[in-house]
C-alpha cells in the first residue's frame, strides 16, 4: 500500500492557507487499497475504543466542521459503524435555542463534552460561533476576537482534564458543493437534505473561506490540532479521517484495567469443576 501522510493536512505555524490543500487530493492512493486500509483502521479504532471505555480515565473529542454538503453526516455514519454505542456519542449543534442563547456560547457545548472513557463526536461545534456568526455579523468583531481565546482556553481545560481534542475540516470546492446539491434534487428520497437557504450561503463562499482560515490559524494548538481533509473523494476522506482518529487513540494508549480479583482463584477451570471447587463467594 502507498504511504499515507496525514500530517500534510495538519494546521501548524499560524500561516495556513486553504489554497494549500487540494480538495480533490488522494496522494497516491486508489479506491480499493484505501477501503482496505479504512477497514483496518476501523478494527483498530473499535479495539482502542473498548480499552478506552474499560480504562475509564481519559476521553476523546472529535470535531467535524465543513461547508454544507461537505460530507459530515456520511463520514460520521461510516466512522461510527461497529463502534460500541455505549462508549461513543454524537452531538449535532444546530441553530441555538432560546435557552441556549440566554447563556454564553460555550454553555451548550460544555454539556456535551465526553465523560471519561467515552468518544464524543461533534457534528458542527462551538466553531459555528466564529464562522457563520462572524460571516453574518451576528456578534461584534470585538466579541468574535475574544472568542478565539475563549475557545483555546476551553479546549485546554478539556485536555488538562484528560480529554484529547482533535478537529477536522472536510474541505470541498464550491463546484463540488453545487454538484452535491444537484444530486440531492435528482431523487425524492434526498429532497429532505436540500435547503434553498444553502444557495444563499453559497454566495458568501469567499467570506466563509476567510473565516475558516482565521479560525484554523488561531485555534490549532499542539494539544488540540486542526486537520483540513480533502473531501471530494469519499473513500479518501474516510481513509484520512479514520487514520487521524486511530492515531489520536494510539497516542492516548488506553489500557485494560488490572483485575480487582485474584485471577488464579477465579479460573474457567474452577467454574467448570463443580460446586466444591468454586470460591466461597460463589458457593453461597
Amino acid at each position: 500500500m502507498p504511504t499515507l501522510d496525514v500530517n500534510r493536512y495538519r494546521v501548524t505555524g499560524g500561516k495556513f492557507s486553504l489554497s494549500s490543500v487540494d480538495p480533490g487530493d488522494v496522494q497516491d492512493w486508489k479506491k480499493g487499497p484505501a477501503r482496505e486500509r479504512f477497514s483496518e483502521n476501523k478494527e483498530a479504532i473499535i479495539e482502542l475504543q473498548e480499552k478506552l471505555y474499560a480504562e475509564g480515565k481519559q476521553s476523546l473529542l472529535f470535531v467535524f466542521q465543513a461547508m454544507d454538503a461537505g460530507g459530515k453526516d456520511s463520514t460520521i455514519r461510516e466512522l461510527c459503524s461497529g463502534i460500541n454505542p455505549q462508549g461513543c456519542r454524537v452531538s449535532s449543534f444546530k441553530v441555538p435555542s432560546k435557552e441556549e442563547l440566554a447563556h454564553d456560547f460555550l454553555w451548550r457545548i460544555h454539556q456535551q463534552t465526553p465523560a471519561k472513557g467515552m468518544i464524543r463526536i461533534y457534528n458542527r461545534s462551538h466553531y459555528e460561533d466564529v464562522l457563520i456568526v462572524k460571516v453574518h455579523g451576528w456578534a461584534s468583531s470585538q466579541l468574535i476576537e475574544k472568542r478565539y481565546g475563549h475557545i483555546n482556553d476551553f479546549e485546554r481545560l478539556l485536555t488538562d482534564h484528560g480529554t484529547q481534542v482533535v478537529k477536522v475540516m472536510l474541505h470541498i470546492s464550491p463546484e463540488y458543493q453545487l454538484e452535491q446539491f444537484r444530486d440531492r434534487l435528482t431523487e425524492s428520497r434526498n429532497w429532505w437534505k436540500f435547503n434553498p437557504d444553502d444557495l444563499t450561503e453559497r454566495k458568501r463562499w469567499d467570506e466563509y473561506m476567510e473565516t475558516f482560515e482565521t479560525a484554523l490559524n488561531r485555534c490549532s494548538m499542539d494539544e488540540a490540532p486542526w486537520y483540513v481533509v480533502p473531501s471530494e473523494r469519499k473513500w479518501f476522506r474516510l481513509l484520512v479521517v479514520s487514520q487521524v482518529m486511530r492515531d489520536a487513540l494510539e497516542r492516548m494508549n488506553p489500557q485494560y484495567p488490572e483485575p480487582s480479583f485474584d485471577t488464579k482463584e477465579w479460573t474457567p477451570e474452577r467454574l467448570e469443576s463443580g460446586h466444591s471447587g468454586l470460591p466461597q463467594a460463589l458457593q453461597e
